[in-house]
């Protein structure tokens, strides 16, 4: 019933959207834009989409240390996509480092602060994505995408620098820790050793070579992404410019952070749609866009992800239970 309470708010935020997108939309230019499209460009970005992914695994791996085997990295992160996508609550983060601590020797605790620190990465190319293609669109300057895209960019900088602290300096963080639990042994005894591993996993911050490696992974998959976006986006309108990417993702990778439905429907295509409103002016083609865009999110999650899981005799539904009860351990 909790769990039920929590879903309530992404489930109308979702609903809405779609129910707004359905009334702006013309069914008719919809499908004609579909059956017109150029699938010769749209095939270049399904190849891309798993190159993505194989980069993505990379990037994960680097922060990983190179500690689990690559193979068993690149599943486990589509694996923790493809779980994003049906289960709620974003348990698809949690899935991937539960997945990869089974198969890899690393403690759970360690893995997570790099999912972490990847995400709040991941933000601040999403919002500098955003503010490099505002001043490209019709009034867009000066308005709220640019204040969110600026407060976005200094809370990751914050975030980014608090953790860089609390890992050079672990030890006085886990001795207040210690201090401040010293009441309760239950708490101390499972929260200690839950965060000398976190603490372990964020220590990536602290070794500048291995962090630049990690930024130059992620800049080049992120480069996969705007170029499969573009090619996507040019697929339905041919004169389509690289700007258009730009904002496209940036603003797609805010609405996948809005409160949604599992694997943020109605929210990705909301934002997608929106998006290239502003530089089309065409609803109905500009959602054939979007839902290219979601069956390129589904397409390397579903094949690689997929593949992992019956490789390793996992369902969906066990794992939802197993990380139900790794997620309620955790909050008591």
């Amino acid at each position: 019933m909790k769990d039920i309470k929590r879903l309530i708010p992404g489930a109308i935020i979702s609903i809405l959207l779609i129910a707004a997108i359905l009334y702006f939309v013309d069914f008719q230019t919809l499908w004609n834009a579909i059956k017109n499209a150029n699938y010769k460009i749209l095939s270049g970005s399904a190849v891309l989409a798993f190159v993505w992914m194989f980069g993505r695994a990379k990037v994960w791996h680097t922060l990983l240390r190179d500690k689990p085997k690559y193979i068993d990295t690149l599943f486990a992160a589509a694996e923790g996509y493809l779980l994003n996508t049906f289960l709620p609550f974003r348990l698809g983060e949690l899935g991937r480092a539960f997945l990869l601590s089974r198969k890899s020797g690393m403690q759970f605790g360690e893995i997570l602060p790099t999912i972490v620190i990847e995400r709040i990465v991941d933000l601040a190319f999403s919002a500098a994505f955003l503010l490099t293609a505002l001043p490209f669109v019709v009034g867009a300057e000066g308005s709220s995408s640019a204040k969110i895209g600026y407060i976005v960019g200094g809370l990751v900088i914050v975030g980014l620098i608090i953790m860089y602290i609390v890992a050079r300096n672990n030890k006085w963080a886990l001795d207040v820790f210690h201090k401040i639990s010293q009441r309760f042994p239950a708490l101390q005894k499972i929260g200690g050793s839950f965060l000398e591993s976190f603490f372990n996993g964020l220590s990536v911050l602290t070794d500048g070579w291995l962090f630049l490696r990690f930024l130059f992974w992620m800049a080049l998959n992120w480069f996969t992404a705007l170029v499969a976006y573009y090619l996507i986006t040019l697929s339905f309108f041919p004169q389509a410019q690289p700007v258009w990417a730009l904002f496209i993702l940036g603003a797609a990778a805010f609405g996948g952070a809005i409160p949604a439905l599992p694997g943020g429907v109605g929210t990705f295509e909301g934002a997608v749609t929106a998006a290239l409103v502003l530089f089309t002016g065409d609803e109905s083609t500009a959602l054939a866009v979007a839902l290219t865009a979601r069956l390129y999110n589904y397409l390397n999650s579903g094949v690689i992800g997929g593949i992992g899981l019956m490789r390793e005799g996992q369902t969906l539904s066990g794992i939802y239970q197993q990380l139900m009860n790794l997620r309620n351990k955790t909050e008591e």
